[in-house]
């Protein structure tokens, strides 16, 4: 997820995304562990979502 798709989602929506990208990242590292998944960059390129998410929140909350 790009940082100006972020930019333009409230912060109700923010949260329940960080939700379900925590999920998602939980099942593929899980899944990965178990048998190698198919393209392991995903595992990577979800897990910076989540923290440019967090971010987001984060600094929302600051100000």
């Amino acid at each position: 997820m790009k940082q100006s798709e972020i930019k333009n989602l409230s912060a109700a929506e923010l949260q329940e995304k960080l939700v379900q990208l925590k999920k998602t990242y939980a099942d593929l590292t899980i899944a990965h562990a178990i048998s190698p998944i198919e393209n392991p960059l995903q595992i990577r390129s979800l897990r910076r979502s989540v923290a440019r998410i967090a971010t987001e929140i984060t600094k929302r909350e600051l100000q």
